[in-house]
């Protein structure tokens, strides 16, 4: 079975963006040490974009190979004029409000979500799904988070959007298997699901 696996960005206070989803506040981290072990370790989570000017084009991707994302997070590449920002992935974006997917790679997901992860979570193959984000569809998809890679930024916003948005208090158990830090204050952890 491929796991799902919540890899974000996050403030110190447990914040992914301010109040409207902005999290360009933490792009000033991406130094040379930090953005090496992002193309070492995690290359598919580069955008296509960025993986272009890095000379990532072909590289294989090393932990997942399906995306998900919200309508929101989404729209930060429609922004860009980037309809298929993860095009080296199978790219799922869940939303109400689009009708129509603007790129053939990016297909919507109108209806039950939880399902359709996991339909995916249940396919055969070795690399698993990375959950981009935004905070409304992560605490939907809670439950089914195996792993969390929480980069976590030497800043606090002291409000904005969660981690885990629209979410009851369900205590859910994760043991540190990863800890790294990095020089300019960032420090990455990965947590896998107590079963």
């Amino acid at each position: 079975m491929r796991k799902l696996t919540y890899f974000v960005a996050v403030s110190i206070d447990g914040f992914i963006g301010d109040e409207s989803g902005d999290g360009m506040m933490f792009m000033p981290f991406v130094d040379e040490e930090f953005r090496g072990f992002l193309m070492e370790e995690y290359p598919e989570t580069i955008a296509v974009e960025g993986r272009r000017m890095l000379g990532l084009d072909g590289i294989a991707n090393k932990k997942y190979d399906t995306v998900i994302q919200g309508r929101r997070s989404y729209q930060v590449g429609i922004d860009a004029g980037v309809l298929s920002p993860y095009g080296h992935m199978r790219e799922y974006v869940a939303t109400r409000t689009l009708d129509e997917s603007p790129h053939p790679n990016v297909e919507l997901i109108h209806d039950d979500v939880v399902a359709k992860v996991r339909e995916l979570k249940a396919e055969d193959g070795a690399l698993g799904i990375w959950l981009c984000g935004g905070a409304q569809l992560a605490g939907l998809l809670a439950d089914e988070v195996d792993d969390l890679v929480i980069k976590t930024y030497p800043v606090t916003f002291g409000g904005g959007m969660p981690m885990f948005a629209g979410r009851k208090y369900d205590l859910a158990e994760f043991e540190l298997a990863e800890n790294r830090t990095f020089g300019n204050g960032v420090i990455v952890r990965r947590y896998s699901r107590k079963r």
